[in-house]
């Protein structure tokens, strides 16, 4: 019996490079945590430290590792006493990877081809894939030997991007795998539920899977369609759960990028990649990765609707975000600083993603060392902290803490574009020797920039906050 399971429940988006407004291709993910607490930190992984064989204190996984790793970087946790949980990086050959997406395999299929209790999990997949792919496809093979032979302990989706191409790696069963490349003009949503839908086996260019996965369906009469090969109807789940937990995350990012169609919030046929009405930002990401159903019936924190309507649906932007990625690949510029790894931390309706040049060797001390305890010299439980504050006045509609949220939040945002913008200035006059300490001192300066900017945000709501103690008692004119 399989007595491991994954108790994060994120959302991912991933964008094709025609679909973006610069051209870039760009994957991300909020990661999110059961229990609402997971400390994470950011670090820049050097060669000379990373294993040559990983062993998983989270379930025993073994593997040897070569011995010729590219450096990358990463979100570990914090606490790895129960597994490292990598979660996302770009390496030096800007090849970027957000592992993973926590899916859910049906019955019948779990039952024919059981998880493996010590077998490959998110736990291990970035530190394992990562530091050793030259492109997305690549990162796509690598991690489908490693489910093959190994076998995994979850069911997953997985992120794989270049400055060419975006794919989504799923797992399901035990041994099993399905990979689709997003296509160049299109962007994809996927929640906690399999999400590819038709496979063309003679399409080699845009799909890759499991060598037996065809014969394995036919074989066990698992094919419900009467044409063609839909992976979410033979392998997926199409549970109750599934209209109130996922599907209305899809329905909401679909609204967000393509306004004009009409769908259901429960429909679990929406189609896994559409064309977006417009042109995709950075900025448009990361809204979609805050979001909370603004502006329908569905809003926990809204006015319209009822009680009922506002708790109905699960949102994206929530309590357990840990973190969310934005792995973007920008074109136009040489490899060496082209990479960025958009990184915000904390709940994300109350915080705004930070910009990290990829191609570095270090990260800011207040990124890549979070303690267990609160502490506001950690980025990470610092943006923990403005959520605790702020939560209870957009649950009390308070404008002015609102206001304060969302100009911190724009103003964060600004002042990572114009570092970015700053930058690309004068890249042109920095040498390639010097590009990576360069780019270690460009990533301390938006570091701290921004850190003082929700410092700033964490003592207006202290002060917002005092004034709505309940022991209070207005002073009479004498005194």
């Amino acid at each position: 019996m399989n007595n491991f399971h994954n108790v994060s429940s994120c959302t991912a988006f991933l964008a094709g490079k025609d679909a973006t407004v610069d051209g870039s291709t760009m994957i991300a993910r909020n990661e999110d945590a059961g229990g609402g607490i997971n400390a994470k930190r950011f670090v820049a992984v050097m060669p000379e430290d990373q294993p040559r064989e990983y062993i998983s204190t989270f379930n025993k996984f073994q593997v040897k590792l070569p011995d010729n790793p590219l450096r990358y970087s990463a979100t570990p946790n914090a606490d790895v006493s129960d597994g490292v949980w990598g979660e996302s990086g770009i390496n030096t050959d800007n090849v970027a990877m957000s592992s993973t997406e926590t899916e859910f395999t049906n019955t019948t299929m779990l039952g024919l081809d059981p998880l493996v209790p010590d077998g490959i999990g998110e736990e291990a997949m970035l530190t394992v894939t990562l530091p050793y792919i030259h492109s997305a496809r690549e990162g796509v093979k690598r991690l489908g030997a490693f489910v093959t032979k190994y076998g995994t302990c979850e069911s997953n989706g997985i992120a794989f991007s270049d400055s060419d191409e975006v794919w989504y790696f799923e797992t399901v069963g035990g041994h099993h795998w399905a990979a689709e490349r997003i296509p160049d003009d299109s962007y994809a949503v996927a929640p906690n539920q399999t999400g590819i839908q038709e496979i063309d086996f003679n399409d080699p260019e845009h799909y890759m899977y499991s060598d037996d996965l065809k014969e394995f369906a036919e074989k066990n009469h698992l094919n419900k369609g009467r044409k063609g090969f839909n992976f979410r109807d033979i392998f997926g789940e199409d549970t109750q759960a599934d209209h109130y937990y996922n599907t209305p995350r899809v329905w909401y990012g679909q609204k967000m990028f393509n306004p004009e169609i009409e769908q259901d919030p429960e429909s679990r046929t929406m189609p896994f990649t559409r064309v977006a009405d417009h042109l995709i930002s950075v900025e448009d990401i990361a809204f979609f990765l805050s979001s909370h159903y603004q502006g329908t019936d569905f809003d926990p924190y809204g006015k319209t609707g009822t009680e009922e309507s506002r708790l109905r649906y699960r949102p994206i932007g929530m309590n357990r975000n840990q973190e969310m990625h934005i792995l973007q690949i920008r074109p136009g510029f040489p490899a060496e600083h082209a990479a960025i790894h958009w990184l915000a931390e904390g709940v994300n309706e109350f915080n705004a993603p930070v910009p990290f040049f990829a191609n570095c060797t270090d990260t800011p001390d207040n990124f890549k060392n979070t303690p267990l305890r609160t502490t506001t010299e950690s980025f990470y439980w610092l943006n923990k902290l403005v959520a605790m504050l702020a939560d209870p006045f957009f649950a009390e509609h308070d404008l002015e803490a609102m206001f304060a949220v969302s100009e911190s939040r724009k103003f964060g945002f600004a002042n990572g574009r114009a570092a970015v913008a700053t930058a690309d200035a004068e890249f042109k006059n920095i040498s390639a020797d010097k590009v990576t300490d360069w780019h270690n001192q460009v990533n301390e300066k938006i570091a701290n920039t921004i850190t003082e900017n929700v410092k700033d945000l964490l003592h207006q709501l202290v002060l917002m906050r005092a004034e709505k103690m309940v022991p209070t008692f207005e002073k009479g004119g004498e005194l």
